[in-house]
């Protein structure tokens, strides 16, 4: 089993140093999307799949992150001149380092607000848990908007360095994975599924349901603010209304799909679901079909596409995993 995991790896790195040396320009961009959504969703299936708690802020961690990295990359002669509506503060200035610095700090920031807003938080359970953590997101994205000396406001920040290839978001990707399936299978991956499955029962063997939620939240808000980190630097440009809960649902679609509680299915999901948005866009654009002009028409791939999905979730109601690993498959197999 030991030699399939190996074999996985191995096959994966080889595949990001072939596709970006060799994969046309628009075939990376897509290839760099799908690796951050992956380590978006799979650090949002760790506190929603794995430890089951309803939680709807990814956005506002993803936020966090894109707006620390955009910062400390982007030089402060650039921040003078960019930062219109108010100058920028003497903190964000000083602000200026190399990338993987950037994105640990990010990282790092996200982990912290998620341990402060763990206290309150895990105090309610269910809907309203998921009610207290979406009210978060929207305070990010509030506090982008109005406060323009951290967050130049609504213009939001533009010509951050591109560094985000797919070396990075493919290996970042692989590194998420990895280090996801090792918590999974861990002393503390049993714990987050014994609160997920009965949290009561969890409480009366003696588990610290308060801590392990909050450690699965602060690993999950790490990479997701990472995510934010890379997207920010793949895009050079970011501003509060990219941020909104349509990056939840979107990433809510990715796990429900693969599986809840599924890593491997979330890598499947993130490819299926933002890959196939693209490969589908040529339903938009004019198409000759036996002789007959079918017309453009805008917005017909997310019809189609979410026909789709409806299909597939009717027909794999648990996702496409359910809450099984690919080792997993390979393992009954044997």
């Amino acid at each position: 089993m030991k030699a399939i995991k190996i074999a996985f790896l191995v096959v994966a790195v080889v595949f990001v140093w072939f596709a970006q040396n060799h994969f046309d320009p628009y075939a990376v961009s897509i290839l760099n999307n799908i690796a951050i959504f992956a380590i978006l969703a799979l650090s949002y299936n760790l506190i929603n799949g794995v430890a089951g708690q309803f939680s709807l802020e990814p956005n506002g961690f993803v936020a966090i992150g894109a707006y620390v990295t955009a910062l400390f990359l982007i030089p402060a002669a650039t921040k003078i001149d960019m930062f219109a509506l108010d100058a920028p503060s003497a903190g964000v200035l000083a602000m200026h380092t190399s990338f993987l610095p950037a994105l640990i700090m990010s990282g790092v920031v996200a982990s912290i607000l998620a341990f402060i807003l763990s206290i309150p938080v895990f105090r309610v359970r269910g809907d309203y848990l998921a009610i207290v953590t979406l009210g978060f997101g929207f305070i990010i994205r509030i506090f982008a908007m109005n406060q323009p000396t951290y967050t130049n406001g609504a213009l939001g920040l533009n010509d951050i360095p591109e560094k985000a290839n797919l070396y990075w978001t493919g290996f970042i990707t692989i590194v998420t994975f990895v280090i996801m399936l090792n918590i999974i299978y861990s002393k503390y991956g049993r714990a987050m599924k014994a609160v997920r499955d009965d949290e009561d029962a969890a409480i009366a063997m003696g588990i610290n349901t308060f801590w392990i939620k909050t450690y699965a939240f602060m690993t999950s808000a790490f990479f997701e603010g990472v995510g934010g980190g890379l997207m920010a630097s793949m895009l050079t440009t970011i501003a509060p209304d990219q941020f909104t809960f349509l990056l939840t649902f979107q990433l809510l679609i990715i796990i429900v799909l693969g599986g809840l509680g599924s890593m491997s299915g979330t890598i499947l999901g993130a490819v299926l679901v933002m890959g196939g948005t693209e490969w589908l866009r040529f339903l938009d654009q004019n198409m000759d079909i036996f002789g007959y002009n079918t017309g453009a028409h805008p917005g017909l791939r997310m019809v189609v596409f979410s026909i789709l999905l409806i299909v597939l979730m009717l027909f794999a109601r648990r996702g496409l995993f359910g809450n099984k690993e690919l080792v997993d498959v390979f393992r009954r197999s044997k």
